[in-house]
This record gives C-alpha cells, structure tokens and sequence, in this order.
C-alpha cells in the first residue's frame, strides 16, 4: 500500500476501518489514514504496523451548490474538487452523481473554517448510524455545536477518553447518532474524545498532509489541527516559507519534539490541481504517460484507481495500456503536467481537457496545444454554468481557464460543451 509515496508492506499490519477489524481491501484511494510504522533506508519503502481509517462526516445530503461545487452532510460543508474521488456506486462520478437525503461517508482534510475538503465521497445504506468529527463549541449542559450542527449527548452512556471525562469547548470529537430531534439536533449515542489522532512519541518521525488550519507565523502553524513548526534548517519544495498561509496545503516531514509540535525538516507546497486530461492513452513510457500529445508524468505522490470493468485493487502505471481510457488531474510545471490523481475507467464517448487557454481562432481554440473545435451544436458557458453565446465567449477566452468537453477529433477535440473556469 502507498501512503505519501511511501510503499508500506502491511504484511503485519493490524488495520482498522471506523474503529472495526478490517482488511487491507477495506482500504480505498482517497481514504485519509493513520500509519504507524517503520520506514527503511530509502525512505521510499517502510513497514506499517497498523493503519487505521475513520471518515469525517456520515449522513445525509441536506444542500448540493452544483455551481460553487460543494454538499453538506450534518450541516458540514463539503467542498468537492478535482481530487475528490467518487465510489463507483456514485454516476456519474462526480457531484452530478449526488442526490438530497442520499446517505454518504465523507473523507477529507479541514480547512480553517471547519469545512471539509474532500478526497473520497462514498455512498452508505440508508438506516445506520450517522458520525461527524470536529471541534466542540458553544459547549451547554449535555449539548454542544459541531460547527452549525447541535449535538444533544444527554442520553450517551459513555463519554470516551476525555481528560476530565467531558466535552470541552475547543476538543476534537467524534459523536455519533441515528436520529435527531425535533429541532434537527443529532442525539448522539456515543461521543469519543479524539485528541489529534497522531498516537506519537516525541523523537517519533511524522510525515502529515492538510491544510494549515492555524497560522500563527511562518515558523508557528497547525496542519490538520497538529501544531508544527519550522527552523532554518527546514528546507521547501514547491515553494519556499513565504507562501505559507492559511488553507494553504501542505505535507510536513519532522520529528515530534517533547511539547508534541512537528518540529519540520521539510515542507512541500501542494500546488493548485487545476488541469484535466481525459482521454485515450497513446504512449507509455517509464513514469509518463501520454494523452492527446501531452506528456503527463506520474511520482510517488499520484493516486491511481481502477474503476474500469478490470477493477484492480492495486492499480499502478505498469498497468496501463495503449488504448486505456483515462481521466487524470495535476497541476502544471515548467517540465510539465504532473499528475495528483489517475483514474482508468470504460470509455462512454466523451473525452475533455481542462487547462488555460494558450491561442484563439475563432470558431477554434487550444488548450495545452490541442486544439478544440467548435460548431454550431456547442454549448458555451459562463464560470457561474450560465449560457453564454459563442462570441461572448471568445471574447474572454484569451489566457483563461477552460474546460471543453466532447469527441475525439483529429488528435484534438470536437467540443459539444466548453464552459470558461474561475
């Protein structure tokens, strides 16, 4: 298994999903985990011995914004994006593929609001128990809010591994219930106090990725709610210490310090994931793979999955194909495309590319070098999803973001949508 471009042999490894016994095939991409284990030499490969995996939120869908992108489960906001990874039960995979009421497990990182950032969003049998984890606020006799959710815990038998044995405000917590009550408050059957989930030891090395939900200063900052900081020693990737802020997103590597701080020898800065390249793949080669004549390399640090009719469970770049069709997401360097996120998946006859503008010839344009054709049947779009007419359009399509989708055409794009992009 690949956690953070580490490849873990979980061999040993005592897994646990929601706080139950499972399998390493419980296990999905996107899943946000804890891994405890040993790393070896290359510091590319290690040992886990245990993994355990618990999703944010659970519940049911109360508002969908199709525009903005974003759900709420249990009055959490759940921002969707082009890392988001979808069950294969949700068509399509996206947030077209969601409903009202349907019941869904969310994983993710907080952002600084308490909103959730989502990597995989599951569909869940309607009828079982609903869970949401965060700060406690507004802590009141036996209620307290999760962010605007009111969690009433009067009836709770047991209070879980709280310090003092109660809720206070400002705590990590998970409640969990299967009814609310008449003014929509979820009556929790049980509450657990969750601490910042690290399990750590100081001299422990910890590897964490979130976002900085806390910054204090460049040198004093929370990633996930877990407080790191930096020296001068810390070297950066991506970036350098002046754009840390907060929602940025990062990955921290350090060594916990006595007073439970991540004290960072390095931090990468996740850059935006703005390019989309789906399409039939024309070339494979070492760590590249090549759609619509664009090189787009994979690392250690891209998810795969297989959500095609194979179906593997391990899915690498070894097994892809000429042929394969693929929808990726990245980011572009002055190398290139590198890809965050592969997904092999049936061809259902459309293919689309997403990506800045680069040359204009109306009634063309190119995207990345491909060119996207468009006619009379094309459908244009404002960034708010309003329709717009073709020429309003090309008046604003110079250097903006684009996506266009439609059919295979010369190597290129015959458009039946293009709609322009914040």
């Amino acid at each position: 298994m690949i956690v953070n471009g580490v490849r873990y042999d979980t061999t040993s490894a005592a897994i646990s999903v929601e706080g139950n016994p499972a399998t390493q095939s419980d296990l999905e991409v996107g899943h946000v985990v804890v891994v405890h284990g040993t790393l070896d030499s290359d510091s590319i490969s290690g040992s886990a011995t245990s993994i355990s995996y618990e999703g944010l939120v659970e519940g049911p869908v109360g508002a969908i914004d199709l525009v903005a992108g974003t759900i709420t489960v249990l009055s959490q906001l759940v921002i969707i994006d082009a890392d988001t990874s979808f069950d294969d039960t949700i068509s399509p995979a996206s947030i077209e593929g969601l409903a009202l009421d349907d019941v869904v497990e969310v994983s993710g990182f907080f952002l600084a609001d308490g909103s959730i950032n989502a990597t995989r969003i599951e569909k869940k049998p309607a009828g079982g128990e609903f869970e949401v984890t965060r700060l406690v606020s507004n802590l009141s006799g036996t209620t307290f809010q999760i962010n605007s959710l009111v969690v009433d815990f009067s009836a709770v038998q047991q209070l879980d591994n709280f310090p003092s044995g109660a809720p206070e405000d400002g705590q990590l917590v998970e409640a969990k219930g299967g009814s609310f009550g008449a003014g929509g408050e979820l009556l929790a059957t049980r509450v657990e106090f969750k601490g910042n989930n690290l399990n750590a030891a100081q001299g422990d090395r910890v590897e964490i990725e979130g976002f900085i939900t806390r910054f204090g200063s460049i040198t004093d900052f929370d990633v996930d709610g877990v407080p790191v900081s930096t020296t001068a020693s810390t070297t950066y990737v991506n970036g350098s210490e002046a754009d840390l802020a907060l929602n940025r997103k990062v990955e921290v590597e350090g060594t916990l310090d006595a007073a439970g701080v991540v004290v960072a020898t390095k931090v990468e800065i996740k850059l935006s994931n703005f390019i989309r390249i789906d399409g039939m793949v024309s070339a494979v080669s070492g760590s590249t793979i090549t759609i619509f004549g664009i090189d787009i390399s994979v690392d250690a640090l891209t998810r795969f999955e297989d959500q095609s009719s194979v179906n593997l469970d391990v899915f690498s770049i070894s097994d892809i194909g000429i042929g394969d069709y693929l929808e990726t997401r990245g980011y572009e360097l002055a190398t290139g495309v590198i890809a965050t996120l592969v997904e092999r998946r049936d061809f259902q006859g459309e293919v689309a590319i997403r990506g800045f503008v680069d040359s204009v010839a109306d009634p063309d344009f190119s995207i990345l070098g491909v060119l996207i054709q468009t006619d009379g049947l094309t459908k244009f779009s404002d960034n708010a999803n309003q329709p717009i007419t073709a020429g309003a359009f090309f008046a604003q399509a110079p250097g903006r973001l684009v996506e266009a989708r439609g059919t295979p055409s010369n190597g290129g794009i015959l458009a039946t949508e293009v709609e322009l992009e914040n």
